[in-house]
């Protein structure tokens, strides 16, 4: 009910307007964000049946590595780790400085982090050719089979990976806008996954 101007104005409260009083709150994570994670997930799940498989197999074995296999490079492979997981350092404190809105120097440590990567693939590819030369192949046995099965998948997430943040690492080059940075860090999670399941990696099949 309405009166005059002089008087007090009541108003029902169908006549109130609700349409904006609620204040957006922003998501506490990302669709990206989460996106990824389930992603992460099932990826993890996915190389723990590939390490389950690994072990089941290699305990039923009476000799591992199988004899007249060549042995896995364990130094240099230990060098590569350790550059991998310098990658992942990087990486990590690249997404710090994202956060802070410092995008030339995240950027910058984005670039060395995606560098040694590069570099960690590259090294793995030389191994591979010099194991196949040695005689290790997908066929030449079980042991071959399970290295190339289990290594490879880690690559190939390596490699992909990589691309992805090659791509977006050019492209906040170009516009250093907060949108880039939005796709960017679902990615960077995932990098910290690579790195992360590569050191179990090499201690199982490298070193047992």
């Amino acid at each position: 009910m309405k009166k005059s101007s002089n008087q007090t104005v009541f108003l029902t409260t169908s006549e109130v307007s609700l349409s904006n009083t609620s204040p957006r709150h922003k998501p506490p994570i990302s669709n990206g964000i989460l996106g990824m994670t389930i992603f992460i997930v099932t990826e993890a799940m996915f190389f723990a049946a590939l390490i389950s498989a690994y072990l089941v197999i290699r305990s039923g074995q009476d000799e591992w590595p199988p004899w007249g296999q060549p042995r896995l490079p364990i130094e240099t492979t230990a060098i590569n780790t350790i550059i991998l997981v310098a990658s992942g350092v990087f990486m990590f404190f690249s997404h710090k400085l994202f956060k802070k809105n410092k995008i030339i120097e995240g950027h910058r440590l984005m670039g060395i982090s995606i560098l040694l990567g590069s570099f960690f693939l590259i090294a793995q590819g030389r191994e591979w050719l010099e194991l196949i030369e040695f005689g290790l192949t997908v066929s030449s046995s079980v042991y071959g089979g399970l290295f190339y099965l289990i290594i490879g998948a880690h690559g190939f997430h390596v490699l992909g990976t990589i691309l992805v943040l090659l791509y977006y690492w050019q492209k906040l080059k170009n516009s250093k806008n907060q949108i880039e940075l939005e796709n960017i860090f679902p990615f960077q999670i995932l990098w910290y996954f690579v790195v992360i399941v590569w050191p179990i990696l090499y201690t199982l099949i490298y070193l047992n």
